[in-house]
């Protein structure tokens, strides 16, 4: 692996021009064909398995025209304080808004209160319910004006008018704080590398990667239904690895320049030592991004894909571009110890006289951690479990309007239909009974009505609405508990057991669906893959790591401290999002249930960005081990060469997904977070303590790998061994293939 890299980067470093113009030349044409590609579509949200999605499916069936996957809008109306809806200009203001909603042509059907029974039992608060033929997303922007409109000159009548609903729905924003977290990092870069010139290469080519991925994301959105939160999910992670991995290779260019090595000589072994961390590091991050599609919901697994494609673009591009962009910045990216640029002494030289070299941070801490390995251990072990404690309260739900900020009309809509319909309205039950086996469909359409409103927890049940066939029908159920709630929750198990029953006395089926339902199925599906998910996963790269780092203890040891800081970090989201804890600092209006998506989704990203550090700091501890040095003298050996370009990256990674929290949309505020604070435990409480902890604790331990599988395991040479070899013996690792199997 070395040996090949090795000649990859020589070969990339003498061909830059070639180089270049290729990676020019695919962000031009990934940007073409954004810039060309047709709107994204519907970006639909099936869950295949669940009953809910078996119940959606079979109204598409059997009652074709009504555009089940619709749009929808409430348009709700208060009177003013001391009036009625009831009052006859009230009346002819909801009659005339009725009207205008209805000229739309994309509406399918506007519903008026006063003939729906959607006035609210003390006639202040009524709403008309408008669904549309198209998806919130494909709505055009006139029928959302028309919409805004008619609401608009209803308020000139003195009424307060809202609007909730997915018809208003937008694409999500990420806000300015995206833009800091990018300027923060190029800040962290220029004191890492002491200069603009060597600071802007990861910068540069960070952002040729994610132009790429992100353009290409655009290019198929519509064919492959792909939604705006993808490209914004993918953007995040490839900018934060993007920047990452570059980093490492041109700190050991730096390093290698140090040591006397020719420029061109330099890039090559730069690419071909860490720039095996990379590709391996890379690996395990995609295997994480690509294993959500063991979830099997399409809309995670295509998230999965995008960001797994773009962190592949963010490995080769490390690989290719960063040694081509060192060759044409020649001298002006300094070896490490003589700063150049802003921060560096004249002409880039080190100080004459300077006598013995001052130990630095990391070699400090890491000796001070191979003095106390058990205190520092125990004290990161129970600091990490004290983070955690909040996941123990953990409730997931999918967010609805309810948790939008309550400057929005859709969140004042929700609370408007609360306080006159009672909490449940905004989360009605869709029950689809289906008779098509019945002898007697009508009978056991009203069978399945009284039954359910015998059942607790129900406020109102609407009367069967069959088909035209007289085959299906539906029923609304309205909870006395709002939409995410555990009582809703308890009430559809509630249904669907009685289904169970009904359809043993009068053969029809009865399903539950609806937002509601959808959402609490996510949720248990959610819970239910996350462990076939976790043993996938960390199972794939256990035994990755076990190749590179010829040793069974150190994946062990770096698999649990992942299940640490994951755990701290679900604890961390848990207090703010759900909780409340520092709420206003991020951001966060209203407080609810975590996210169904968030544990699956943050175990997947966390463990692949876990075991960049893990790659990138111990394999410079093994490449000292298996050169001679002492077990813990390895661990100091391996900060004072990494910790402070591990360190500058963690900050990097926590910048740019910290930069996300800004974004309007609830999911990414919370992914941001997330993976922001995740990698904040794991950089420096996991891989900066724990790890050289444990390490020292295990001593030559460690490193113990039995001998029948040392032998059938194949020799990856990431530590660049066979480079060093090549040294020793006076040749040139361009040319002696078979080093790479010594």
């Amino acid at each position: 692996m070395a040996t090949f890299l090795y000649k990859l980067g020589r070969l990339a470093f003498r061909r830059r021009h070639f180089v270049a113009l290729i990676w020019v030349a695919l962000l031009t044409l990934a940007g073409v064909g954004a810039a060309s590609a047709p709107p994204a579509g519907s970006t639909s949200f099936s869950i295949p398995g669940t009953e809910a999605q078996k119940a959606f499916d079979l109204l598409e069936q059997r009652f074709p025209g009504q555009s089940a996957d619709g749009a929808t809008a409430r348009v709700v109306f208060k009177a003013p304080s001391g009036e009625k809806m009831t009052d006859a200009g009230n009346k002819a203001t909801v009659k005339k808004t009725v009207d205008e909603l209805a000229d739309g042509s994309e509406v399918a059907s506007v519903a008026d209160p006063y003939t729906g029974n959607a006035v609210s039992k003390d006639g202040t608060i009524a709403y008309a319910s408008v669904r549309y033929d198209v998806s919130g997303m494909e709505l055009e922007e006139s029928t959302k004006h028309a919409l805004e409109d008619a609401a608009e000159q209803a308020r000139e009548s003195g009424l307060t008018v809202e609007v909730g609903g997915d018809a208003l729905q937008a694409v999500p924003e990420t806000g300015a704080t995206e833009i800091i977290g990018i300027a923060v990092a190029a800040v962290v870069l220029v004191i890492t590398f002491g200069s603009l010139v060597a600071a802007g290469l990861p910068l540069l080519t960070a952002l040729i990667g994610v132009g790429i991925g992100v353009s290409s994301i655009t290019a198929l959105a519509s064919a492959l239904e792909l939604g705006s939160t993808t490209s914004i999910l993918a953007m995040m992670i490839g900018l934060a690895v993007g920047i990452d991995y570059a980093l490492f290779i041109v700190s050991r260019y730096r390093a290698e320049l140090a040591e006397g090595r020719e420029r061109e000589d330099a890039a090559g072994r730069a690419v071909g030592t860490a720039g095996s961390a990379v590709v391996f590091a890379g690996l395990t991050v995609v295997i994480a991004l690509v294993g959500l599609a063991v979830v099997n919901i399409p809309m995670l697994t295509k998230m999965g894909i995008a960001a797994a494609g773009t962190v592949a673009i963010a490995v080769l591009i490390a690989l290719t571009m960063i040694p081509a962009l060192l060759g044409y910045a020649g001298r002006r990216v300094k070896p490490a110890g003589a700063k150049g640029g802003l921060l560096g002494r004249r002409r880039g030289e080190p100080k004459k006289d300077a006598g013995p070299a001052k130990a630095n941070l990391g070699t400090r801490w890491a000796s001070f951690v191979v003095r106390r390995p058990l205190a520092v251990l125990l004290l990161g072990v129970i600091g990490l479990g004290a983070a955690a404690i909040p996941a123990s309260d953990l409730e997931l739900g999918l967010p609805d309007d309810g948790s939008q900020p309550t400057s929005t009309t859709q969140r004042r809509a929700y609370d408007l239909l609360s306080d006159g319909f009672g909490p449940g309205f905004n989360g009605p039950l869709v029950v689809v009974v289906d008779a098509k086996g019945s002898d007697a469909p009508k009978d056991a359409f009203t069978q399945v009505s009284d039954e359910i409103k015998g059942l607790d927890g129900v406020v109102a049940v609407t009367p069967p609405a069959p088909n035209k066939g007289g085959d299906t029908a539906t029923i609304s159920v309205i909870p006395d508990s709002k939409p995410s709630s555990v009582q809703t929750e308890d009430l559809v198990h509630a249904i669907r057991d009685a289904g169970g029953d009904i359809k043993a006395d009068t053969g029809a089926e009865t399903l539950v669906t609806g937002s509601t339902a959808m959402n609490i199925d996510v949720s248990e599906k959610l819970n239910d893959a996350l462990l076939p998910y976790l043993v996938l996963v960390v199972g794939l790269a256990f035994l990755l790591l076990i190749v590179v780092f010829r040793s069974i203890l150190v994946p062990l040891k770096a698999a649990l401290g992942f299940l640490l800081s994951v755990m701290a970090a679900l604890g961390a989201v848990v207090a703010v999002f759900q909780w409340g804890w520092l709420s206003g600092l991020m951001g966060v209006e209203e407080t609810g249930p975590v996210m169904s998506m968030m544990p699956i989704f943050m175990v997947g990203v966390v463990f692949g960005l876990a075991m960049d550090y893990e790659v990138f700091l111990v394999t410079r501890m093994r490449e000292a081990y298996v050169h001679g040095e002492k077990p813990g003298q390895a661990v100091v050996t391996g900060f004072k060469h990494g910790a402070r370009v591990v360190t500058a990256a963690a900050v990097i990674m926590m910048a740019v997904f910290a930069g996300f929290i800004g974004s309007s949309e609830s999911m990414v505020k919370m992914i941001g977070f997330g993976l922001a604070i995740a990698v904040f435990f794991d950089a420096f409480v996991v891989r900066m303590a724990l790890v050289p902890a444990v390490l020292a604790l295990l001593g030559k331990k460690a490193w113990w790998l039995p001998k029948w599988l040392d032998r059938a395991l194949p020799n990856v040479d990431v530590e660049g061994e066979g480079l060093r070899t090549a040294d020793e013996r006076g040749s040139d690792p361009d040319e002696d293939r078979e080093l790479v199997r010594t």
